[in-house]
């Protein structure tokens, strides 16, 4: 896992499947393989798509980072969505981003939350979210 830092600076990245593989290596989590599904369906959403880890957790990027798992989610495991790791002036609409599946839980104008319920949730969902993310990395 990446070092922690302190003093307001930002957290080293660790880029690559090799990182998030070591994470997982020793990663203990209730949810572990749901976390491990979840994975996978964000890398098969589009060619686009790498990983790394990015505040202490796998973090996705294309030309910028754009979901990061939320390994502390009360229920399930989650992830979170956001517009790259900056402020943004041209952020886009809620409304730019559809979702007929009621998967986005919006916590600002720049990111929202899926939750997923085990391994089962994220197989059940994973055609609605590989729908969002699709829309979610033009904005990235």
């Amino acid at each position: 896992m990446a070092k922690k830092v302190s003093g307001g600076a930002k957290p080293p990245v660790a880029d690559g499947s090799a990182a998030v593989e070591r994470f997982f290596d020793t990663l203990e989590h209730p949810h572990v393989e749901a976390l491990r599904e979840l994975r996978r369906v964000i890398l098969a959403a589009d060619a686009s798509i790498s990983e790394g880890i990015k505040w202490n957790v796998p973090s996705f990027q294309t030309r910028e980072y754009f979901a990061t798992m939320h390994l502390r989610a009360k229920r399930g495991v989650a992830v979170i969505l956001h517009f790259g790791a900056g402020k943004r002036a041209d952020l886009p609409a809620r409304s730019a981003i559809a979702d007929p599946g009621s998967l986005l839980e919006w916590l600002a104008d720049d990111r929202a939350m899926v939750i997923f319920d085990g391994v089962a949730g994220v197989k059940a969902r994973s055609g609605a979210f590989t729908k969002v993310l699709r829309q979610w990395i033009r904005y990235v």
